[in-house]
């Protein structure tokens, strides 16, 4: 797991890039206006293959020149750090390697790859190469989830036991919330809790058990999905149970979606994903009728969860200039996705599954 320090920007001029493409993914969550603000930025291009896409990103970012293809830009120009925007995953592989093979460090959108082959490829040559790639988890990169943490070690609720998360459950439940919003909780739970020893999962369509038969395509080509009722259970190495559910339907955006950590004093619930609101429970039982009892407001620093973008470009600077990783590294981007990967081999197989996955292909493929 990565860790967020303290930032020592230093006085480099970091060339910057961004990869978009207009009508398969366009330029994800604003991953390239995440530079805004920083002095210590030189936006330099833009790449999209469709020219109104490409002229409307250009005038957001201020950038000196555009192309109609990426690899053409990453021979030409000579960047330091490359955004690699679609939501789409279809062209993440190699939009990703070939901004490493051109010795960029990556801003990367999520989910971070089709499969986990995939994503180990892209840390393989991390690696091998010495860079850095910051994945657009934005919840973790924000001050007051970094508050959040500070409270939790300090044992608010004494040491920590168990972990709730919930999908937005709206009417993408299941599937495509696990996948295009679980990614972030699953991110988040990593974050707080480390490592996933085993876990084990339950997954329905319809009421029937899921097969492979059930895979479909999400709203957009982000890996197969299947399912409208998920419940999984997660064993951490160090001890903490936690939990992961999205049924279609149940809920309507940011009622459900969140997490809640219970722990040996207490509770706290972190509501919106991101820490919108976040209430604290200084009981560990909840005892009905006694009006003394009563959930607490915990007041953080409250930023607009796209501020996480820019938080992030900071992140990643921090780890290339001290050689560390960033707050939501790539290694973590494919461990959430190792989460959600092992939601239906768990289903597919009807057994616990061990962590590390030996079989880094798509269950559903």
């Amino acid at each position: 797991m990565s860790s967020q320090g303290d930032f020592t920007l230093k006085q480099k001029k970091y060339r910057v890039g961004a990869i978009g493409h207009t009508g398969a993914g366009n330029f994800g969550h604003g991953l390239h206006t995440a530079y805004q603000g920083l002095d210590n930025i030189d936006f330099v291009s833009i790449a999209d293959p469709d020219t109104d896409g490409r002229n409307k990103a250009v005038s957001e970012t201020g950038a000196q020149a555009s192309y109609a293809d990426y690899q053409h830009m990453l021979s030409r120009e000579s960047l330091d750090i490359v955004s690699v925007c679609p939501r789409w995953t279809t062209e993440r592989l190699d939009m990703v390697l070939a901004c490493l093979e051109a010795n960029c460090h990556v801003y990367c959108e999520k989910p971070v790859a089709l499969s986990l082959s995939d994503g180990d490829q892209m840390v393989k040559l991390a690696e091998k190469k010495g860079l850095k790639v910051a994945v657009a988890h934005q919840a973790v990169y924000l001050p007051r989830i970094q508050q959040l943490k500070s409270l939790l070690n300090e044992g608010i609720i004494g040491p920590i036991e168990t972990v709730y998360a919930t999908g937005k459950q709206d009417h993408r439940g299941g599937g495509e919330d696990m996948i295009v919003l679980g990614t972030h909780l699953f991110n988040m739970m990593r974050y707080f809790c480390g490592d996933v020893a085993w876990m084990s999962a339950h997954v329905t369509e319809n009421g029937a058990e899921v097969t492979v038969n059930h895979a479909r395509q999400a709203g957009e080509p982000v890996g197969s999905i299947a399912g409208d009722r998920i419940h999984s259970y997660f064993a951490f190495q160090n001890g903490i149970s936690g939990f992961f559910q999205s049924i279609k339907g149940r809920g309507s955006g940011e009622n459900t979606y969140g997490i809640d950590f219970v722990g040996s004093d207490g509770r706290i619930s972190l509501i919106g994903g991101a820490g919108d609101a976040l209430s604290l429970y200084p009981y560990r039982y909840f005892m009905p009728g006694n009006s003394d009892q009563e959930w607490e407001t915990i007041d953080l620093e409250i930023n607009p969860l796209m501020s996480g973008n820019r938080l992030a470009i900071e992140s990643l600077i921090s780890a290339i200039e001290n050689d560390t990783q960033p707050t939501s590294s790539l290694a973590d981007g494919v461990a959430a996705l190792e989460m959600i990967h092992a939601t239906y081999r768990s289903q597919l197989n009807k057994e616990r599954i061990v962590f590390p996955l030996a079989d880094r292909s798509h269950p559903l493929a």
